[in-house]
């Protein structure tokens, strides 16, 4: 498995897909960032004690947030690991070459499995800490140590989610036998659970409970209690929620009280550990869904018929 692992990994980071698609998440970052502390520097008393962690999930100047940007283009990047990671070698017809060395089934399929992976963590990693060093270098003071925390946590639960669609793309890479197929229905996946979904649990929400302007509280908290549970189907929205109690320490969560304490009232952040509990669920979630899909694609390639000539 070492073998393969090492082998694939030189092949990811020597790809120019993979170096295109992260140039262009840490370019569109990076610009978020810098004008992040363009705005903390004209108004410094206005982004609280966690200023490292306003650069991951400020929007200034219209941009979306650093957040905004991972969970958006990072899924693409992952799914274009994982698309063709065993369709590809059938198509070549190197897999009977391979496997009739001594080499397993599993430490293939799991080697290019923790390549991606490594790849992606490689990626997360280089571009918080240069994001780090471009805040250390124009603001001039490090992070305190809870800070320093949390950064390290998000950059966890952001290798679990790119993890989940990584391994949602080699899952299409053992379905379907041509690579331009499973590339198709990664990028459809990415598209639904990225935009369409959010449309979508906007619709049900107004149709099971419509509201109006003259509608009663209780009516607005069911729609979108309603709508929250439709997107929570969606990987996005799970990263998202498990990342805000993270980086946003007096995030409450989407319950009543945390809504009634959030947006325009002043609250002490949480502690590290509170804000764990908060994002765990979701955390969890994604760990299971990561997990599903990487142990079906693990027993569809176990069972399937390969000929060795």
């Amino acid at each position: 498995m070492a073998t393969i692992f090492w082998k694939e990994l030189a092949d990811h980071l020597g790809s120019k897909r993979f170096f295109i698609l992260s140039l262009v998440i840490l370019v569109v970052a990076g610009t978020s960032v810098y004008l992040g502390i363009q705005s903390f520097r004209e108004n410094p008393g206005g982004v609280g004690p966690f200023v490292y962690l306003v650069l991951f999930t400020s929007s200034p100047g219209g941009l979306p947030s650093f957040l905004s940007f991972l969970a958006f283009l990072g899924p693409l990047l992952a799914v274009l690991l994982g698309f063709d990671a065993v369709n590809s070698e059938f198509a070549r017809g190197t897999v009977s070459r391979i496997l009739s060395q001594p080499i397993y089934r599993d430490s293939w399929i799991n080697g290019k499995f923790l390549a991606g992976l490594a790849t992606l963590t490689v990626m997360v990693v280089s571009i918080a800490l240069l994001v780090f060093g471009l805040g250390l270098f124009a603001l001039g003071f490090p992070p305190e140590g809870e800070e320093f925390a949390r950064l390290v946590l998000f950059v966890v639960v952001a290798i679990v989610y790119l993890g989940f669609w990584l391994a949602l793309g080699i899952l299409y890479s053992v379905i379907f036998r041509q690579t331009a197929t499973s590339a198709l229905a990664s990028v459809a996946t990415w598209l639904f659970f990225t935009l369409f979904l959010y449309m979508i649990a906007g619709v049900i929400a107004d149709q099971v409970a419509p509201v109006r302007s003259d509608s009663p509280a209780e009516q607005w908290i069911r729609n979108e209690n309603i709508r929250d549970f439709v997107l929570r189907f969606s990987p996005v929205a799970l990263f998202e929620e498990a990342t805000l109690p993270i980086l946003v320490p007096t995030y409450r969560g989407l319950s009543l009280l945390a809504l009634l304490t959030q947006p325009g009232i002043p609250t002490s952040p949480l502690p590290l550990g509170q804000s764990l509990l908060v994002g765990w669920p979701q955390l969890v979630g994604l760990l299971a869904l990561t997990s599903v899909c990487f142990a079906a694609a693990y027993l569809l390639f176990m069972r399937r018929e390969i000929r060795i000539s």
